[in-house]
């Protein structure tokens, strides 16, 4: 078949962490020839009525203890959307102590696994067929996240047919999981959509949730427990009590107790608006650095032990965190207007007690899955600017990582900004808080993937915005991951 031929002009984008020039491709005609793979063919096809086998009763079943919901549409355009989910706790923890969840879900928002949801609706009116799966089992469960993907596609071709192409998404640990299973099956994951994604990989996040906690021993609870917790009812009741501290010491001005709040927030680089506080004033940043510090403490806590149970010991590591370089300077400033003095606090941190990780399991957290950066597929990754749950920052080691393996040219990374102001009780309907963006956005996100897969549109800063709409930041890029000098050790 003729071989398409482009025209080049340069328009700016975010690609892996940076401002660069991208190409965008525009079709002239040509009169070379060369063989395009049939694979090619199959994922460039503009059919949008595939024919597919209704899989009727065995759209919803099991395999291998994950329970799987498959939804076709009226007509298939040939894309399959393979979901994965968010971290879900092995047992009812905080801050809701909500029951344990094992429902297959299709999309971000489809509670149950019917699909019923506005944005699956949406997702199934464009022709995508949708499927999902819960996993064997909860906690971080990349590895059970991975194989529980990778039978349901099996299960897809066996009872509805091949997918013209395959895109892999997923929000938070479904982030990770979505990128650990497009770089291990590049022969059939066409492109990759890690939303909120935990993309930096366990020690990373898990390092991080440790510096919360080790910070508020040693500057608010003396009595909570960093590691080794003997059951899952201890871990928490460690939460709950360091929880109570937290608030307490916040509303503590004159004792220090706010300034302290704020030194621990300026470790980890807490942000300064969640879901709920847009930290348009101090009191608000305040009340957005306790609940993001609270969410860290769960997984600290209650999420530390689940970890800990499934690689055999505690895997984090503080040893050469060198806290002393994590407080920005308008950081500071906002510590000494609460009252504070930053180089006590840091001389109070580098007094406590640090903690290693036991090698072996260190080991193992990451051979459960973690990100390398070598990227085949298109990937287009979306985060909120303000996670309290999963650092933005976890896109910059993903893209240092990309750039590692010259796979820079297959990373896009957009950012969602939250409006300047919001209130408490309407909330941030974008932006801020853990993979909070609107159904816009989501479906935005597929069209942008799927124009890159399919028709080779490059996403550019334009051609983004016109597609997700309000709140796309062009200009955006994380800063650093806060500590990676522990990291590098």
């Amino acid at each position: 078949m003729p071989t398409p031929c482009f025209r080049a002009r340069f328009l700016s984008a975010t690609v892996a962490g940076g401002a660069v020039a991208a190409l965008v491709l525009t079709g002239c005609s040509s009169n070379t020839s060369t063989p395009v793979p049939s694979r090619q063919k199959d994922v460039r096809s503009s059919d949008s009525n595939v024919k597919m086998t209704d899989c009727a009763s065995q759209c919803t079943g099991e395999i291998n203890r994950a329970k799987y919901t498959i939804k076709l549409p009226q007509n298939w355009n040939g894309s399959l959307l393979l979901y994965s989910h968010g971290y879900r706790f092995a047992a009812p923890a905080p801050p809701s102590f909500a029951p344990v969840d094992t429902t297959a879900q299709v999309s971000s928002t489809d509670s149950d696994g019917t699909g019923s949801d506005p944005l699956s609706q949406k997702l199934l009116a464009e022709g995508y067929a949708l499927a999902g799966s819960s996993y064997k089992s909860n906690g971080w469960a990349v590895r059970d996240g991975v194989q529980a993907d990778e039978d349901l596609h099996n299960q897809f071709v066996k009872l509805v047919g091949k997918p013209r192409r395959t895109y892999a998404w997923g929000d938070s640990l479904g982030g990770l999981i979505t990128e650990v299973l497009a770089e291990t099956n590049p022969d059939w994951v066409d492109g990759a959509a890690p939303m909120c994604g935990a993309v930096a990989g366990p020690n990373y996040n898990f390092d991080v949730a440790l510096d919360v906690a080790f910070a508020v021993k040693a500057l608010i609870d003396p009595s909570l427990k960093l590691t080794g917790y003997a059951s899952a009812d201890e871990a928490a009741r460690n939460w709950t009590a360091a929880s109570a501290a937290v608030l307490k010491a916040a509303a503590d001005v004159k004792g220090g107790g706010t300034a302290k709040v704020l030194f621990i927030a300026s470790l980890v680089n807490a942000p300064t608006a969640t879901a709920t506080y847009d930290g348009h004033d101090l009191t608000s940043q305040v009340k957005a650095r306790v609940e993001a510090l609270l969410t860290a403490l769960a997984f600290g806590t209650s999420g530390r032990y689940e970890l800990e149970q499934r690689v055999g010991g505690n895997p984090s590591d503080n040893s050469h965190a060198d806290y002393a370089k994590r407080t920005e300077g308008n950081e500071a400033t906002l510590i000494t207007t609460a009252g504070g003095n930053v180089a006590s606090l840091e001389q109070r941190l580098a007094a406590a007690p640090r903690v290693t990780a036991d090698a072996n399991a260190r080991t193992a957290i990451e051979k459960l899955g973690d990100t390398t950066g070598a990227i085949t597929a298109p990937t287009v990754t979306m985060h909120t600017e303000q996670d309290p749950l999963v650092l933005v920052q976890n896109e910059s080691v993903f893209s240092d990582r990309a750039r590692a393996k010259q796979a820079a040219g297959k990373l896009v990374q957009l950012y969602v900004a939250p409006p300047k102001t919001y209130s408490e009780t309407a909330k941030a309907p974008y932006g801020a808080g853990h993979c909070n963006f609107s159904d816009g956005q989501r479906t935005g996100l597929i069209d942008v993937l799927d124009n890159w897969v399919r028709h080779s549109v490059y996403p550019v800063s334009t051609g983004v915005a016109s597609k997700l709409g309000a709140g796309v930041d062009a200009l955006y890029t994380p800063g650093p991951w806060p500590g990676d000098e522990q990291q590098q050790q």
